[in-house]
């Protein structure tokens, strides 16, 4: 018997099928999607070099007033040295947090058999389907009824605390991670459960040792989209921290706009530097993201 390995790209090119009207008429219209998809952030990026004044007197649509004052001027007012590092803060701890949180949920969801397994994941999923507007007059007042020591917090609660606004992303992001991980470790083959039990293994072993390596595709993806949406949040840390020197990076950008007027071309710029750190993120996990999203799309 023959166990010539196959050649790949040869196979690639058999199964290329031929360039149809239809087909280009679908690229035509992805790419045509793509750039209406881009064209906010590409046009901010073109204004972010471009001088307020140079704009203000020929107009947005216009070429020319090329500068990178912007840039400097949007970090020293926006003060993103300080709000950087808050960002960084409170997107580890609570990414970090909400990970080990929900996949540990998910594994005694999926890997016991409990009468309230269901109810349990519903409720866990449930958090994600309330808006925040709804939830902010009664998690304001309890997060100012919950004391804090002073040197955590400046009001001696959890209100102005940037362990508050952890505690609310992980809150309302634990839910949809428990969902994912839950569906994805039911799919491990009992067979390795059933043999590390007979080895003696222990359920943290089989939860540490075990599962938590083989969920490093979805784990890889989840922290991924767990970074940019905790990192891009908003709502929430503006209504709960109350310092400046506490803001994250979105927050931060309210800086640069004017009591009277807003300078669009600086604040573009400040916008593009706030962007930057999910871009990397995204780009540097890219594989172990598409690798998450793809899984159990092909079966063998």
């Amino acid at each position: 018997m023959s166990t010539t390995t196959p050649d790949f790209a040869e196979l690639g090119k058999l199964k290329k099928r031929p360039l149809t009207p239809g087909r280009v008429v679908l690229q035509v219209f992805l790419l045509g999607m793509a750039l209406i998809w881009l064209f906010p952030m590409l046009w901010a990026l073109f204004n972010s070099f471009r001088d307020y004044g140079f704009t203000l007197e020929h107009g947005y649509i216009s070429f020319g007033g090329f500068t990178f004052d912007n840039y400097l001027n949007a970090w020293e007012r926006g003060g993103f040295t300080t709000s950087f590092l808050n960002s960084a803060f409170i997107t580890i701890l609570a990414v970090g947090l909400t990970l080990l949180l929900s996949s540990s949920a998910a594994f005694v969801l999926a890997r016991f058999s409990f009468k309230f397994n269901f109810a349990m994941l519903a409720i866990f999923v449930s958090a994600n389907l309330l808006p925040p507007q709804a939830l902010l007059v009664p998690i304001y007042r309890i997060f100012r009824a919950i004391p804090l020591p002073y040197w955590m917090s400046d009001s001696g609660s959890l209100l102005n605390s940037q362990l508050g606004v952890v505690i609310i992303n992980m809150a309302f992001q634990t839910g949809f991670c428990t969902f994912v991980l839950s569906n994805y470790m039911k799919t491990l083959p009992k067979a390795i459960y059933e043999s590390a039990s007979l080895d003696g293994a222990s359920v943290w072993y089989q939860f540490w040792g075990i599962t938590l390596p083989l969920c490093r595709p979805p784990l890889a993806a989840l922290a991924t989209l767990q970074v940019a949406w905790i990192y891009n949040e908003f709502f929430w840390a503006t209504v709960l921290l109350q310092s400046g020197d506490k803001f994250p990076v979105t927050s931060s950008l309210n800086n640069l706009k004017g009591t009277f007027f807003t300078d669009y071309n600086l604040l573009s710029a400040g916008s593009i530097i706030a962007a930057l750190p999910v871009l990397i993120v995204f780009f540097v996990l890219q594989k172990q993201f598409v690798a998450g999203l793809t899984l159990g799309s092909v079966k063998d």
